[in-house]
């Protein structure tokens, strides 16, 4: 049995078009603003690419594998902090190196992590001038503590150039020869 209601009730021709679909205010019919264009010698200048390659964290600065988080876990020297715990272990590389960690269990939440991970990749980018005084190449990693999410860039920057600066006082001591070699006197 077909039905013919589609047919007896529903209309198959278009309405015709309305002028002003708009209901009139009382502030009547504006127009939205347009975009505002710079005129083409005005548009602001693009970056030097050559001055942003020096902010740029390459691959080869970074601790990738498993294997060698583990690694520096198992043999590194670790150091203590407010924000921060540093593993370094010296690095067979030409650089340094580094691994960002930040646990579910010492931060909590995705996006207090990656805000930890973003601050200390950025700490150990800005720190490059201390680093490069570390004559040995070390592999850097760095856990992050649940202290550092409340914390702005200033305090875990000052942190870790405090604990670079005592790896290099590290490495100096074992570097230099005791004092009594120094003179040539045996004693």
């Amino acid at each position: 049995m077909e039905s013919k209601y589609a047919e007896e009730n529903i209309s198959t021709k278009q309405p015709t078009p309305r002028e002003k679909a708009r209901v009139p205010s009382e502030d009547g019919d504006q127009k939205r603003p347009g975009r505002v264009k710079t005129p083409q010698g005005e548009r602001p200048q693009t970056p030097d690419s050559s001055a942003l390659l020096r902010f740029c964290f390459p691959k080869g600065s970074r601790l990738l594998r498993r294997a060698d988080f583990v690694r520096v876990y198992a043999t590194g020297k670790r150091f203590e902090g407010r924000f921060m715990t540093v593993f370094i272990l010296p690095g067979k590389t030409e650089n340094q190196r580094v691994g960002v960690t930040a646990t579910k269990k010492a931060i909590g939440k995705a996006h207090d992590r990656n805000r930890a991970k973003r601050l200390l990749r950025e700490t150990f980018r800005l720190s490059r001038a201390e680093l490069d005084r570390i004559e040995t190449k070390y592999d850097w990693v760095i856990n992050a503590r649940r202290s550092l999410v409340f914390a702005k860039l200033e305090k875990p920057l000052a942190e870790f150039r405090v604990i670079a600066e005592k790896v290099r006082k590290i490495e100096t001591s074992v570097d230099s020869p005791p004092a009594s070699q120094e003179t040539g006197k045996v004693g």
